[in-house]
């Protein structure tokens, strides 16, 4: 009886079997439907990134050195006594004051003479028109021969010392142009006055003395950059600085071509002036490369160029 009812649901099993295979070869189609649309996606590509581009463009500028350093004296005159035996009577200048070349800045008596023996015995001058930047008088002071009791600054002419290294030096001329900025953010003219035949040994720098137009209500002693203008006003081509890359030795930008994709393009750069960069080679006019958002890019990647 039960290798009748077995022999009876062969057809059963049949109908079975082949609605399975019916079932599998339906899921292996909508399988190959999905990764043919999925490779279809990845052919024509969704773009990466919305991007701005730019191009070179052209403006020019002056080649320049940049430069820190310290305003100075132009010249100091250190002034004393050459008398001895006498003692300082009266100080007639202060730290600060203008002088005129002549005016008395101190009077001197005879340390042994006795009272009511006439005028004072001697007056200390100033050998120059300028301003006293130091004094050491004292009255009633003896001071020595030779000793220093004020300190002129010559004209009240005060200079820019730049510290450059032996390369920046030999392209400097005496005469060219300088732009100097103090740390308040007051801007001076000038022009380079003297270069240094040397540096020194130890921190491999020398110096340029650039005369200042007007140092008037600047102090000496203090901090300040400067930019020395070394060949004037020249073309020059360039692209936003947000547009160039670095990776390594490889300096780069990301061109974009007619289909949208990006490709990088090894440049050389130039100049840089504040948010621009001179691009000297690698680039044609009119290419069009990816202004910003680079570092997220990779090559052959298709971007959404921005319409402006």
């Amino acid at each position: 009886m039960m290798k009748t009812r077995i022999l009876d649901n062969k057809p059963l099993l049949i109908k079975l079997m082949l609605a399975s295979l019916a079932l599998g070869g339906s899921a292996m189609w909508m399988m190959g439907n999905s990764v043919a649309e999925e490779t279809a996606t990845a052919v024509t590509g969704r773009p990466a990134l919305t991007v701005r581009t730019a191009v070179l463009r052209e403006d020019k500028w002056a080649e320049t050195l940049s430069a820190n350093g310290s305003i100075l004296p132009w010249q100091e005159a250190i002034i004393g006594s050459q008398l001895q035996g006498v003692r300082i009577a009266e100080v007639k200048v202060s730290i600060g004051d203008q002088v005129k070349r002549g005016e008395v800045l101190a009077t001197l008596d005879n340390a042994i003479r006795r009272e009511g023996d006439g005028a004072p015995q001697g007056k200390i001058l100033a050998p120059d028109d300028g301003v006293i930047s130091s004094t050491s008088a004292n009255v009633g002071s003896m001071p020595q021969p030779g000793v220093e009791l004020f300190r002129l600054i010559r004209k009240g002419r005060l200079e820019w010392r730049a510290e450059l290294t032996a390369d920046e030096l030999m392209r400097l001329r005496r005469g060219m142009k300088v732009r100097v900025t103090l740390s308040g953010g007051r801007s001076l003219s000038g022009t380079v006055r003297a270069i240094s035949p040397s540096v020194d040994a130890r921190t491999r720098y020398g110096y340029a003395l650039v005369a200042l137009d007007d140092s008037s209500d600047v102090i000496a002693g203090a901090f300040a950059r400067g930019t020395l203008d070394i060949k004037g006003m020249r073309k020059v081509q360039y692209l936003p600085a947000t547009a160039i890359m670095q990776r390594g030795d490889l300096t780069y930008v990301l061109a974009v071509d007619a289909a949208g994709r990006v490709h990088e393009r090894a440049v050389k750069t130039g100049q840089r002036k504040g948010a621009r960069v001179e691009i000297v080679q690698g680039l044609k006019s009119g290419e069009a490369v990816v202004e910003s958002g680079g570092p997220f890019l990779t090559e052959g990647d298709l971007v959404q160029v921005v319409k402006e």
